[in-house]
């Protein structure tokens, strides 16, 4: 979680949008601790004050409303940073959670779809969060491409570059970026306790490499009182991690 509320150290006054329960409360961190002029969204239609993710004991504070409509200003105007989830991703950050199988027209699994994850990705800063650090994520080749990356970003031209920001992949095992050549995906950082053998390992294709591989840092005292007495009591944290 502090792994994911790093991911938005220097946005200041952005519309962090982080999907899913471990992102939500790491972006409530980050504005809790170290960029307190973050926007943060209920997951719904507001953008909401105070810490509490789940639990509002005196009430929800909207501080705006903010439906599809106020959104999709926000998006093109490139003033929001979303962290989604990824079922594959590959060297260079393009992403599916669209459908599994080579045919697109009769896939082997159908997922959520494409959602807004093209225009995201075109349109303001994306990182990503994965639970699960697997080669069945982490693959050679997307079956279909959701989240456009570096690569395809580059063909594409000025249209797709101009405003592409794809900054962190966040997992379970490590925090890695897209400093590699080219843009390829890096491994920056090993959780306390993970090998960077373990990392190598879960991955589907040759990752780059930092010089040197850091170990991600701990919470502070301050970080787990807050994810635990304050944005997360319920500990429903838990249940997004595998076992």
């Amino acid at each position: 979680m502090v792994a994911l509320a790093e991911c938005f150290r220097g946005d200041g006054e952005i519309v962090a949008n982080p999907i899913g329960t471990i992102p939500m409360i790491a972006g409530r961190v980050a504005r809790a601790t170290f960029e307190p002029d973050l926007m943060v969204t209920d997951g719904e239609a507001a953008l909401v004050a105070g810490d509490e993710a789940f639990a509002w004991p005196g009430g929800k504070v909207v501080e705006y409303y903010n439906p599809y409509r106020s959104m999709f200003d926000v998006v093109w105007s490139g003033r929001r940073h979303v962290v989604m989830g990824a079922t594959q991703i590959d060297p260079f950050g393009n992403q599916n959670f669209a459908a599994i199988g080579a045919d697109y027209q009769a896939p082997k699994t159908q997922l959520i779809g494409f959602r807004g994850a093209p225009g995201n990705t075109v349109n303001h800063a994306t990182s990503y969060w994965i639970a699960a650090h697997s080669p069945r994520v982490f693959v050679e080749r997307v079956d279909v491409v959701t989240g456009v990356g570096w690569d395809r970003a580059a063909a594409a031209g000025p249209a797709a570059t101009e405003f592409f920001d794809l900054r962190r992949v966040v997992t379970n095992l490590a925090v890695l970026d897209f400093g590699g050549p080219e843009h390829r995906m890096r491994l920056v950082s090993v959780h306390p306790g993970v090998t960077v053998a373990d990392v190598v390992t879960a991955t589907g294709f040759e990752l780059a490499t930092a010089d040197p591989i850091g170990e991600t840092r701990l919470p502070t005292a301050e970080e787990l009182r807050l994810i635990r007495d304050v944005i997360d009591p319920d500990g429903m944290r838990r249940a997004e991690l595998p076992d």
